[in-house]
């Protein structure tokens, strides 16, 4: 069965905890989401050396192989829209179907090391990226094509929760 595409608009985590993996956003400023990526990578190796990390929970369901591969993808992604936000006035944000990506990459037959090796490299590009945000340029905004609104921190917060969310997803 295919994984079933996540249409929600998860902004909502920005105004309030999220309820599935306990979450909350308030007053995170980009240097203190640096700071908890910089804790979440080890997990998410230790994710990636688990046996069975292909394996999906159920058939609508990705395995923590297709999540780390996600969440290597979110890296590069979030990296590239801050970069836009610090360089650009109300930069504007390329949609990014994450599911068409999800085939795309063939994330269910990505090579685990490989994977790990990746998602290093860029959680770390995204780590630094965001300790380097100085505190002036914090209220720089970006927005979605759908006219999401975000400051760097409000980026900055919206990122690490799926970060973390699917950390959660993975019991990582």
């Amino acid at each position: 069965m295919a994984i079933t595409p996540d249409l929600k608009d998860w902004t909502w985590v920005l105004e309030r905890p999220c309820p599935e993996c306990g979450f909350d956003a308030d007053s995170l400023t980009p240097h203190e989401v640096a700071a908890r990526v910089d804790a979440a990578l080890p997990r998410w190796d230790a994710v990636l050396r688990r046996d069975g990390v292909r394996e999906r929970p159920d058939e609508s369901t990705w395995s923590p192989l297709e999540y780390a591969c996600h969440v290597r993808d979110v890296f590069e992604l979030f990296s590239i829209r801050l970069g836009l936000m610090l360089a650009e006035d109300d930069a504007r944000f390329d949609d990014w179907d994450q599911d068409a990506t999800a085939l795309e990459k063939d994330y269910a037959q990505a090579d685990p090391e490989a994977v790990r090796a990746q998602l290093a490299d860029h959680g770390a590009r995204a780590r630094d990226a965001f300790a380097a945000v100085p505190e002036d340029a914090f209220s720089r905004r970006g927005l979605r094509s759908n006219g999401s609104a975000f400051t760097v921190v409000t980026l900055a917060r919206y990122f690490l929760h799926d970060v973390e969310h699917h950390l959660h997803d993975v019991a990582g």
